[in-house]
C-alpha cells in the first residue's frame, strides 16, 4: 500500500504481480488457523478446562473501580493471574491454590466467604473469585476451588481484606468501639495515650468485652502527671528513675511500647526522653512521638521536630514512630519531612510515621497546642476553629470562654497536598488519633478515617493502589508492633493460619459519613466485619451481642536453663531454647573458619568461609559461655546469610546473636540430635 501511494510505476507493477501470491498465502494461513483451533479448543498454552476452574482476573491496580462482577482483561504488566508467563527474574503472581490439600477442600468450615476479591499485601495477593474457609477464629484455607461451610458469605463484587488496625487510637470505650467496627477496624491500639498500669487497664476492658481487640502503650504524660510533674516542668533525675521503673514494670505487664506527647508537655527534656528511649531499645519496643513543634518559623520548627525524634533513634537504637505527621512534623513541608525519614532509614534507623485521612486536626482548647502564638504557628485564625459536635465557628470571645471549659475543637489547618504526599510514602501508615466519646465529642476521623482513606484517596483521587492502602491500614501497623507482640503476627494478613479478623467492603461505595457536626455517623460501604471468625457487622449493621475482642499484650522471653550442648570438632558450645527451637552463638562459626561481616543498614550478617573475624553486635562474643539467666531474648530483625542461599533470622541476647541449629544444616553440616547433646559434622 505504501508503495502504491508513492506513485512509482515500477513498484506498482511489482505489487500487482505479487497480489495473487499474497492471496494464496492468506488462504493457506486461514486454513491452518482453523485446523489449530479445532485441535486445541482455542486454549493456547492452557490445559483443557483450566479457564473454567480459574477465578476472574484481577483488575489493574491503577483503576480499582473496575473490580466487580465483570471479568476484566488484565492490562500488560498489571499482574493478572492468567497473564502471560513472567520473564526470567520477574516475581510470579502469588497462587493461593499451590498449598491447598484435598483434605482442606473436603472439609466443612464454620464460615465460608465466597467469590471475593481477596487482598493480602504481605504476599502481593490481589485476586478476584477466591473463597476463604474459616474454622473457629482461624483462616483455614484460601482457594479458587469451591468450599463447604455452615455459614456462607457471598462476597461477589466485594473486597475481602485483613481487618484494619488502628495503632493510633485511645481507650476502647463502650461507645466508640462500635463506630470503629463500622469503619472496618478490628484492632484498636492506644498508642497515642495509653496507660501507666496495663495490667489494670487490660483487666478492665476485658471485663467490658468490646468487639475489637485492644492494647496500649506506657503513656509518659500520664505517668508525669501521677508524679506531680507540671506540664512545663522538667523531670528531676530522681523522677526520671521513677519513670523508668514505671515504664519497665508496664512493659513486663503488657504495654506495647512507650508514647510521648512532647507538644502537650513541653517541659519534657532530652534527659527524660533518652532514658526511656534506651529502655525501649533494650526491650525491643517502639517509641511513639507526638512531636514537640508544629511551627513553621523559629524558634522551634517542624524540621526541629523531625530532627529531635530521629536523633533519639540514632542515639539510642530505639525504633521510633512519628504520630500524625500530617499535623505534626510535616504539615507545611511534607516532602522535607518524608525525605528525612528516608535518609534515616538509609542509615539503618527504624523510623516510621502515620497520618489520618483528613486535612484538619482536632484537640482540646486548654492544651499547650493553643498556647500564645497558635495563630502564627498554624497559619489560622479564630474562624478556622469549630467546636466538635456543632457547627459553631469561634471568635476571640468564644475562644476564651471555651478554652476555660476545655472544649474540643477542630482546626482547618492542614494543606490537602500534605496529606496526599504522606499517603504516597512507603513508610507512612494510617492511624486515626481518635475514638468517639459521649456527646459526639471528637473529630470525624474517630468514625470515618479508614473508609475515607480508601474512598477518597484510592477510588476518587487515585493517590495509591488499593493493595498499598490496605497495607497501610492493616499490615504495616501489625508489623510496626509485632516484634514483642506475638498476637499481632497473626493479624493484618489474609493467609492460612492467620486470625480471621476480616473486613469485606464494596470498593464502589465505601466512604466516610462522619462530619464535624456529626462525628458519630458510621461509614458506609463496609458490608461485613469478622473478629476472630465471628460476624460483628453484617450487611452494614453492627451486632452488639457479638463481642469477641481480646486484650493484646507484649511478651518477653528470657534465658532460663541450658537447652543442651553442641559438640563441634572437639569444642563445646551451650545451646538456648527459643520458641520451640534450639540456638547457638553465631560467633561459634568464627572458630570453625567462617567470617561474619555486619551490614548495619540491612541488619544482616554475611557468613563467608576463609576468615575468623566478626564485627557488629556480635563482636567480642564468647560462644562457649552460657548467657546469664534472665537476660531478654529478642527478635530485633537481625538476619544471617551464608553460602548456597543459606539464610535465617537471629535472636539477640544482650550483645550476642544466636542462630537456630537449622542454619548449620543449610551450610552443609550434618546435625545429629542425641537429646542434650548435638553433634555437628561435615
Amino acid at each position: 500500500m505504501t508503495e502504491q501511494r508513492n506513485g512509482a510505476g515500477g513498484r506498482g507493477f511489482k505489487t500487482r504481480v505479487l497480489l495473487p501470491f499474497i492471496a494464496a498465502a492468506i488462504v493457506i494461513l486461514a486454513a491452518a488457523a482453523v485446523w489449530w483451533f479445532t485441535q486445541d479448543g482455542g486454549n493456547a498454552g492452557q490445559e483443557p478446562g483450566r479457564i473454567a476452574e480459574q477465578p476472574n482476573d484481577q483488575t489493574d491496580e491503577g483503576t480499582d473501580g473496575n473490580a466487580g462482577d465483570t471479568p476484566q482483561e488484565p492490562d500488560e504488566g498489571a499482574g493478572g493471574e492468567e497473564d502471560s508467563a513472567a520473564e526470567p527474574g520477574e516475581d510470579q503472581p502469588y497462587d493461593p491454590d499451590k498449598d491447598v490439600t484435598q483434605e482442606e477442600l473436603d472439609a466443612t468450615y464454620d464460615i465460608v466467604i465466597t467469590n471475593g476479591r481477596v487482598i493480602n499485601p504481605e504476599t502481593g495477593l490481589d485476586r478476584e473469585g477466591l473463597n476463604i474457609g474459616i474454622t473457629g477464629k482461624t483462616i483455614g484455607v484460601i482457594t479458587s476451588h469451591p468450599l463447604k461451610g455452615s455459614q456462607v458469605i457471598d462476597a461477589a463484587g466485594l473486597v475481602v481484606a485483613p481487618g484494619f488496625i488502628d495503632n493510633l487510637s485511645y481507650d476502647p470505650n463502650a461507645l466508640g468501639v462500635w463506630t470503629k467496627i463500622a469503619d472496618g477496624v478490628t484492632t484498636n491500639i492506644a498508642m497515642h495515650g495509653g496507660t501507666t498500669n496495663p495490667k489494670v487497664w487490660l483487666d478492665h476492658y476485658e471485663r467490658e468485652h468490646p468487639p475489637v481487640h485492644f492494647g496500649a502503650s506506657f503513656f509518659v504524660m500520664q505517668a508525669r502527671n501521677s508524679l506531680g510533674i507540671g506540664r512545663y516542668d522538667a523531670a528531676t533525675p530522681a523522677q526520671i528513675e521513677k519513670l523508668k521503673e514505671m515504664a519497665e514494670r508496664a512493659l513486663n505487664d503488657g504495654a506495647l511500647g512507650i508514647s510521648f506527647s512532647l507538644e502537650y508537655a513541653p517541659g519534657t527534656d532530652s534527659n527524660e526522653v533518652l532514658a526511656l528511649a534506651k529502655l525501649a531499645a533494650e526491650y525491643n519496643v517502639p517509641v511513639y512521638f507526638h512531636g514537640r513543634y508544629s511551627d513553621v518559623e523559629e524558634p522551634g520548627t517542624e524540621t526541629d521536630t523531625m530532627e529531635e525524634i530521629i536523633g533519639y533513634a540514632r542515639e539510642t537504637g530505639a525504633a521510633v514512630h512519628i504520630d500524625h505527621i500530617n499535623s505534626t512534623g510535616g504539615t507545611f513541608d511534607m516532602k522535607r519531612a518524608l525525605q528525612m525519614i528516608e535518609e534515616a532509614r538509609a542509615e539503618g534507623l527504624d523510623v516510621t510515621a502515620c497520618t489520618y485521612a483528613y486535612d484538619f486536626w482536632g484537640t482540646y482548647l486548654n492544651s499547650a497546642r493553643f498556647d500564645k502564638g497558635w495563630q502564627e504557628r498554624f497559619r489560622i485564625g479564630y474562624d478556622d476553629l469549630q467546636i466538635a459536635g456543632t457547627s459553631e465557628r469561634l471568635t476571640a470571645e468564644t475562644f476564651a470562654k471555651y478554652r476555660k471549659e476545655g472544649k474540643l475543637a477542630v482546626a482547618y489547618a492542614i494543606p490537602p497536598e500534605s496529606v496526599i504526599e504522606a499517603f504516597k510514602s512507603p513508610y507512612v501508615m494510617i492511624g486515626s488519633d481518635a475514638i468517639l466519646e459521649p456527646g459526639n465529642n471528637n473529630h470525624p476521623r474517630a468514625s470515618g478515617n479508614f473508609a475515607r482513606a480508601i474512598g477518597m484517596y484510592v477510588r476518587e483521587l487515585e493517590v495509591v493502589p488499593l493493595i498499598d492502602m490496605i497495607d497501610k491500614l492493616s499490615t504495616m501497623p501489625a508489623k510496626r508492633l509485632e516484634k514483642q507482640v506475638p498476637a499481632l503476627r497473626k493479624k493484618g494478613r489474609i493467609a492460612k493460619g492467620m486470625d480471621a479478623d476480616i473486613v469485606i467492603f464494596d470498593f464502589a461505595t465505601i466512604a466516610d459519613q462522619a462530619t464535624v457536626e456529626r462525628p458519630d455517623l458510621p461509614s458506609k460501604g463496609i458490608e461485613y466485619v469478622l473478629v476472630e471468625g465471628q460476624v460483628v457487622l453484617e450487611n452494614g449493621v453492627v451486632n452488639k451481642k457479638v463481642r469477641p475482642g481480646r486484650g493484646i499484650r507484649s511478651e518477653f522471653v528470657r534465658v532460663s536453663e541450658s537447652a543442651g550442648t553442641m559438640h563441634w570438632d572437639g569444642a563445646e558450645y551451650p545451646l538456648v531454647a527459643f520458641r520451640d527451637a534450639r540456638y547457638f552463638d553465631l560467633t561459634a562459626l568464627t572458630e570453625r573458619g567462617f567470617g561474619l561481616a555486619w551490614d548495619g543498614v540491612t541488619h544482616t550478617y554475611t557468613v563467608s568461609e576463609g576468615s575468623s573475624a566478626a564485627d557488629g553486635p556480635a563482636a567480642g562474643s564468647k560462644p562457649g559461655v552460657m548467657p546469664e539467666k534472665g537476660v531478654l531474648m529478642l527478635e530485633r530483625g537481625y538476619r544471617a546469610a551464608g553460602p548456597g542461599g543459606a539464610e535465617t533470622e537471629l535472636v539477640s541476647i544482650g550483645s550476642r546473636v544466636f542462630a537456630p541449629l537449622s542454619f548449620l544444616t543449610q551450610l552443609g553440616y550434618h546435625v545429629s540430635d542425641e537429646g542434650d547433646v548435638i553433634t555437628v559434622e561435615r
